[in-house]
């Protein structure tokens, strides 16, 4: 991505970041570079993305500077960024005749321009999120681990083998204290400053780079302070707890990106490509669009793409969490990471390896850091002052009691020194990023997508749902199930116009009068020029004259509709039709009268949302006795025959009074989605439902909303128990260590405790099932 600055985006992964503050020392360091801008540091997803200008500085530069600060760095494979921006501009779709017809009659072709809006001010969002300074403890003295170090068992890796160094440190000086105690203070004092060495060096690194208040500058202190009171045994014992915590640290956080991680593993490495009626096996990375790949049975898909040949069960739920193997043959839409369970299948590539669902799911999770929570915004700026404080007190704690009341200066140092080390705040800012990514990858795993911590506390603080209605609650595919003609026009007339008319729509009504008119037979009349009425329907110029295909009432106005005839239109909607009218200028055609049946699970989720305590009410541009029959069947409210800025007016209402989730379609009510405080698309993995919403739901299982609410609120409140976790423990310690309860191993314990215990709290989110009622 070059402009003409050349300035240049580019992405690292950055390994050993085990702490919540380990960012900031990289996002500071890196910043001040010349020339570079924009960084963006995710701590679960561990990627280092910034914009950079090679004439002032070169990207071996910013390499150089991550590793002198003690941690891993290499180039992301493949162009995150040029693929993120590619993922990007497919939302923009050219639905050209893709209107909202759900009587909503919609037909509103602006609807994707309203939903290229709504994702570009969403991402902007998220960046601005994103330019934020993370604090706490500062990391260049951990001993990061290396990408390489990936995989292997602690002991092998080089955290672990500074731990086997450190105890053999520390025993070597136990066996000299015993075998000639006379120079055992002397050993021990050896083994702390060995120990203590390259912690010391990575915190004089980061006060050049004027980060004074780090751990290692806390612990380099502490551990020489204890040297010089005479406590060499205890200080080389904390340098060799610090040590062991740091392993720990590494694990849990290793544990907490497992999830992501696993998501990469979805897609096979390889495909069976077919050219020239054979087949050869190469990378599932090189596979481009158009390209025929054959899925084995037991094989799983390696790319998106459509079935060219064959019949086969398809588990999708390694992408979505739908359960239940599909069956699915020529014509339909396959994802990459899917298992194909019974039949040979040849599937034509339609993405790119990169713009595939799977890559597409793990960019919004990695990307979803950006949008950070507003408790983890909080709990940053907390932390920025929390550490000085502490460091503060601690300096009171030495000079206060020995100058004002004549206590012993060695008894007030030792704690004092114990105060530094319940200076850093790793375990609270953990807290939320850590909740966070296991709640994402969570969600991931069952096709419940939440674009950040930001949603996930919207989504958690949610009491009312707005639901729109065609493709929502109901299935989105409505049949014709009446035709009424007017005067001498027959059936086939009627349907030829009408199918004139909607030719080259998407939109489920349209779909379903296409459908009837192909099964009839009917040879559709040519058409051009169709273009939509905003809310009311459609028009064209079918053969040489114009049509219309628009709601009854409009039809009225219009004269496409008698006053005798309006009560058949409205007896369909009586029972739970949409009806349309066909005319031409000054003439009725008749009348088709379509049904799409609400979903299975509606009833059920409507249900799970009342025990939830949040109301539900149905948005609809459709009649109001369609919407009636519908809302009447679910137990719902419902607002009828609305456009799509009546929505948008009721959406703002509810915001003012709480917390609102919008469920749609993915497709249209793109301002309604954009304006709730969470918009949810609903959609099998397209593009739009992943790209445009606050969330996604991939199953089209209405039931995932409640799933979604249960998993965002499990969420907020083990984020609640980690701050209280984190805090509890400083506040206790903070109490016992200046009362000299505890000394510098226990408080070397209590911070590495509380980071691994709030590490190990947040993963259990992984396990959690938000669709256990």
């Amino acid at each position: 991505m070059t402009n003409a600055k050349k300035e240049t985006t580019y992405d690292w992964t950055v390994s050993g970041m085990d702490c919540g503050s380990c960012a900031r020392k990289i996002k500071d360091a890196v910043g001040r570079l010349p020339g570079v801008s924009e960084v963006e540091l995710g701590l679960m997803s561990e990627r280092l993305r910034l914009t950079l200008d090679e004439t002032k500085t070169g990207r071996e530069k910013v390499e150089k500077m991550v590793i002198s600060l003690g941690y891993g760095i290499v180039p992301r494979t493949g162009d995150a960024a040029g693929a993120a921006n590619r993922a990007a501009n497919k939302t923009a779709h050219d639905h050209d005749h893709d209107h909202d017809h759900d009587h909503d009659h919609d037909h509103d072709h602006d609807h994707d321009h309203d939903h290229a809006g709504h994702s570009h001010a969403k991402t902007g969002e998220a960046k601005t999120a994103a330019k934020r300074d993370d604090s706490g403890h500062g990391s260049p003295g951990h001993v990061h681990d290396d990408p390489a170090d990936r995989g292997k068992r602690w002991f092998q890796t080089g955290k672990g083998k500074l731990v086997i160094f450190t105890a053999l440190l520390l025993g070597a000086a136990w066996l000299v204290e015993l075998v000639a105690p006379q120079i055992g203070k002397w050993a021990f004092v050896a083994a702390c400053v060995i120990g203590v060495a390259p912690v010391a060096k990575r915190a004089f690194a980061a006060l050049r780079l004027g980060q004074p208040f780090t751990i290692e500058s806390l612990m380099t202190v502490a551990a020489i302070g204890a040297l010089f009171i005479g406590a060499a045994e205890e200080a080389a014992l904390v340098v060799f707890l610090f040590a062991v915590g740091e392993v720990l640290e590494g694990v849990a956080a290793g544990k907490a990106r497992d999830g992501i991680r696993a998501l990469a593993n979805l897609v096979p490495k390889t495909a069976l490509l077919e050219e020239g009626g054979s087949t050869r096996e190469v990378p599932a990375s090189s596979l481009s669009i158009g390209q025929t790949v054959l899925v084995r049975p037991g094989d799983r898909v390696p790319a998106d793409g459509e079935i060219a040949e064959g019949t086969s069960g398809v588990d999708d739920s390694p992408v979505t969490g739908e359960s239940v193997p599909v069956t699915k043959g020529p014509g339909d839409a396959v994802y990459a990471g899917s298992i194909n369970t019974e039949a040979a299948l040849r599937v034509k590539v339609t993405k790119a390896p990169e713009d595939n669902t799977i890559a597409r799911i793990i960019r919004l999770v990695e990307e979803a850091e950006e949008a950070r929570a507003p408790t983890e915004r909080f709990i940053d700026r907390f932390s920025r002052w929390y550490m000085p404080a502490i460091v503060l007190i601690a300096a009171l704690v030495v000079v206060v009691p020995p100058l004002a009341f004549g206590q012993p200066w060695d008894t007030w140092i030792y704690r004092g020194l114990a105060l530094l080390l319940i200076g850093c705040p790793c375990a609270l800012v953990i807290s939320v990023p850590a909740s966070i990514a296991s709640s994402l990858s969570t969600g991931a795993r069952r096709g419940l997508l939440m674009k950040g911590g930001a949603v996930i506390e919207a989504a958690a603080k949610t009491d009312r749902i707005a639901f729109d209605k065609t493709g929502t609650l109901t299935h989105g595919r409505p049949v014709v199930t009446d035709l009424v003609t007017f005067g001498d026009t027959t059936e086939a007339e009627l349907l030829a116009v009408a199918a004139g008319v909607e030719t080259g729509s998407s939109h489920p009504l349209a779909v379903a009068i296409l459908n009837k008119a192909s099964e009839a037979g009917v040879a559709v009349l040519p058409s051009k020029d169709a273009k939509a009425l905003m809310g009311k329907g459609a028009t064209a110029m079918v053969g040489d004259a114009p049509a219309w295909v628009t709601s009854p009432r409009h039809a009225l106005e219009n004269g496409g509709l008698d006053n005798a005839d309006l009560p058949r239109a409205t007896a369909f909607e009586d029972e739970g039709k949409t009806a349309v009218a066909v005319f031409r200028e000054g003439a009725p055609l008749g009348l088709i009268a379509m049904r799409d049946e609400p979903r299975a699970d509606a009833r059920d989720a409507v249900a799970q949302l009342k025990e939830l305590g949040i109301g539900s009410v149905i948005l609809t541009g459709d009649n109001p006795r369609t919407a009636a029959a519908i809302a009447g069947g679910l137990g719902m409210e419902f607002q009828a025959d609305m456009m799509p800025e009546d929505k948008l007016r009721v959406i703002r209402d509810m915001n003012a009074r709480g917390g609102v989730m919008m469920i749609g379609d993915g497709i249209n009510d793109a301002p309604a989605l954009k304006q709730a405080s969470v918009g949810v698309a609903m959609g099998s993995g397209t593009d739009v439902a992943l790209e445009t919403a606050d969330a996604a739901i991939l199953r089209d299982r209405v039931t995932d909303i409640p799933a979604t609410v249960r998993l965002a609120r499990a969420t907020m409140g083990n984020i609640r128990q980690n701050v209280t976790i984190a805090l509890g423990l400083k506040a206790v310690f903070l109490v016992t260590s200046v009362i000299g309860l505890t000394g510098l191993w226990i408080a070397i314990l209590a911070d590495t405790g509380a980071t691994v215990l709030v590490t190990l709290n947040a993963l259990r989110l992984l396990r959690f099932n938000p669709e256990r009622v």
